[in-house]
């Protein structure tokens, strides 16, 4: 005879209403830690020094020489290719210029460029607001400055090497000149150097233009449109940026910490702790009153201290008379000394079923459930009612079911498994 299927048997964690269901349980965890959170953004916001932020803004011009460029087009309306003047402005040289001029050495400075702008803006970050700014306007004095002076020197650099051509071109014009009166008219000597001549001559025309043309550009590496001024308040620490940041950290651990907790703690206190916990729904005996044959149910009786074997006799035959079958009936001790020091136990009492009397299982007064998987449910001491546990029978036929500790009959190999347990309300 084969095994009966297992009941599919639905686990917490599935969907949203299970966390939300978790997160009131366990809410003293996760209040503690949106408090930690919070307390612990606030005392950062607290202990972190105030820092100042001042900001100058610089227009970057054409020099006037050649310079690297970008392709205009729709999106790309400035020629200058700014990415490299702000890595100009951050470089070290740039640096050195301003720690000349502050006497000190800088912290390092923030560049951004504004869309579609050839503007510049240099934000320098200090403890004391008028620091801020007077290294925001030094790191803007010393750029222009740098960008001047490369200009500048780019410049002479192209002006003596006209100079030099110059130079060179005169010498060979004089001594083309000095050769022309002793040559003879109609010679070929005398014609070549009348050609040599003349290429000279327009030779040192183009670059006279060209090197009078480089003297009187105007070296214009670009001006301060702002200047940087002390900020009123401070850039940093931002209170919503600690608190949030706190809260939301805060958070996070505590929906963690109460996650994991509640999956580390087997404790039953309530119905709904044995449904979440073993998957089996609980019924109140009125509840059990209300099944029928149809339903496919199971049920275990649970008698709870106070219970007689009257009241739990009383429950098997009724529910005997709808033909539900009954898996067994569990006593549970009675509250004493005998129970905890571990004295004889009162006698037990039978089941109408099969005459005998079931060993009583001893309620656990932690109510943990153990982890071999088998549940075990502490009953409150002030019930009056017997409580009942169903579940789904597999191939009873009506007939009453062992206990869950007796052997099975030979007809029934394995009684029928429950997954459900009723207590009292």
């Amino acid at each position: 005879m084969s095994l009966p299927p297992d009941t599919p048997v639905r686990r917490s964690g599935g969907d949203l209403a299970d966390y939300a269901s978790l997160l009131r349980r366990r809410w003293p965890i996760l209040l503690f830690f949106l408090a930690a959170g919070i307390g612990g953004g606030g005392a950062l916001l607290r202990l972190t020094p105030p820092s100042y932020t001042a900001t100058a803004q610089v227009l970057v011009s054409p020099t006037g020489l050649y310079e690297q460029t970008n392709q205009v087009t729709s999106r790309q309306r400035e020629p200058l290719n700014l990415d490299t003047e702000v890595q100009i402005a951050q470089s070290a040289v740039v640096a050195g210029k301003v720690r000349a001029a502050l006497k000190s050495t800088p912290a390092p400075v923030d560049v951004s460029v504004p869309p579609n702008t050839s503007v510049l803006e240099i934000s320098y970050t200090a403890a004391d607001p008028r620091t801020a700014a007077a290294g925001a306007g030094a790191y803007a004095q010393a750029y222009l400055a740098n960008r001047g002076e490369s200009a500048t020197q780019a410049l002479d650099a192209q002006l003596k090497a006209l100079l030099a051509k110059l130079k060179q071109v005169n010498a060979s014009l004089v001594t083309v000149a000095d050769t022309l009166p002793g040559l003879a008219r109609g010679t070929a000597e005398r014609t070549i150097a009348l050609q040599r001549q003349n290429v000279l001559g327009r030779q040192i025309y183009h670059l006279t233009v060209r090197y009078d043309a480089l003297r009187t550009i105007p070296v214009t590496p670009g001006s301060v449109i702002s200047e940087a001024v002390a900020p009123a308040g401070p850039s940093a620490p931002s209170p919503p940026l600690h608190l949030g940041s706190g809260l939301m950290i805060g958070l996070l651990a505590g929906v963690g910490a109460a996650w994991v907790r509640d999956r580390l703690d087997t404790r039953i206190r309530t119905g709904s702790d044995v449904r979440r916990l073993t998957g089996l729904d609980l019924l109140s005996a009125e509840e059990v009153g209300e099944l029928t044959d149809g339903a496919g149910s199971a049920v275990l009786l649970i008698t709870v201290p106070g219970t007689s074997s009257r009241d739990v006799a009383q429950a098997v035959r009724g529910l005997d008379e709808r033909r539900i079958p009954v898996l067994g009936a569990l006593a549970a001790p009675p509250a004493g000394p005998s129970a905890v020091s571990g004295g004889r136990p009162p006698e037990s009492r039978r089941t109408p079923e099969s005459g005998r009397t079931p060993r009583a299982g001893r309620a656990s007064k932690s109510g943990r459930v153990p982890k071999s998987g088998r549940t075990r449910a502490s009953a409150p001491a002030d019930a009056s009612a017997p409580t009942f546990a169903g579940g789904t029978a597999h191939g009873t036929g009506g007939r009453p079911a062992p206990a869950p500790h007796q052997a099975a009959p030979p007809s029934q190999p394995h009684p029928p498994s429950a997954d459900k347990m009723v207590f009292p309300t």
